[in-house]
């Protein structure tokens, strides 16, 4: 192994240590609240509002929710890890040592990714073991439940990280997820079938990116999905590749880099 491959192998699992750390030590702030969301939604939408609704594509309306709140929790939360963490070494101009030291682009942008991955896969560990007392969940696909657990983190992680990188200030790292994740979620197919609505909105409805995603999940675990799995796997595969590709071109320019 050449020392160049040993230091970036060396700094990655630095980088990778911090980022795990740091949300494991402010767990309460990091790991509690989206349980204690999740168990507000389900026990209002799922126990309350759903013992009404009656069953949604077949299985009972808890069941039915249950695999888009845990994709939300793991969205929000991977997305979430990136933008604070990378915009914090931003703001204590930590990540310009990053910058100027001899490490190649890719292994700072996959440090920080898999940090927002582990966390998102972490709090959508806690949702899914919490979900188990209120819903009987099944696994349809494993497989495809992984693919699609690992794919939506590292999306949505890469997401923070250009959030991280155009912010300047904390209340820009706010601005998307207030006014651009939590509608797309909302209206991503957590809650209902897109079959419910009229054919324009449905047509409207594919372009949201979380909807591939929900039901691609939704699937590997029911067995269901508004749409085809192989064009949301699809879908997803592109953004990665996209997004990494425009991560990794921001992170070379240095744009953004300084506060």
């Amino acid at each position: 192994m050449s020392l160049e491959l040993r230091a970036n192998l060396v700094a990655l699992q630095t980088i990778v240590a911090r980022e795990v750390h740091r949300f494991l030590r402010i767990w309460p702030q990091t790991l509690l609240p989206p349980a204690i969301t999740m168990v507000l939604y389900f026990v209002i939408f799922g126990n309350l509002i759903g013992g009404r609704i009656g069953e949604m594509g077949g299985f009972p309306y808890m069941d039915y929710i249950v695999p888009g709140l845990i994709m939300m929790a793991v969205i929000t939360n991977a997305y979430g890890n990136v933008v604070s963490s990378f915009f914090g070494s931003k703001f204590h101009r930590s990540v310009e040592e990053l910058m100027v030291a001899p490490l190649s682009p890719h292994t700072i942008l996959v440090g920080y990714v898999l940090g927002g991955v582990l966390r998102g896969l972490a709090v959508g560990t806690i949702v899914t073991l919490l979900s188990l007392f209120f819903a009987n969940l099944q696994v349809h696909h494993l497989g495809l439940i992984v693919l699609v657990v690992l794919l939506t983190s590292t999306i949505f992680s890469l997401g923070g990280f250009v959030n991280a990188v155009f912010a300047r200030n904390f209340d820009d790292i706010s601005i998307i997820p207030t006014f651009v994740l939590t509608p797309l979620t909302y209206l991503g197919g957590v809650f209902y079938s897109i079959d419910l609505l009229p054919p324009f909105w449905q047509a409207v409805s594919l372009g949201n990116p979380i909807l591939h995603m929900v039901n691609a999940f939704r699937y590997g675990i029911l067995g269901v999905s508004d749409i085809g799995i192989g064009t949301a796997i699809a879908f997803m595969l592109v953004a990665t590749a996209l997004l990494y590709a425009y991560c990794l071109r921001l992170l070379v320019s240095g744009r953004g880099m300084r506060q």
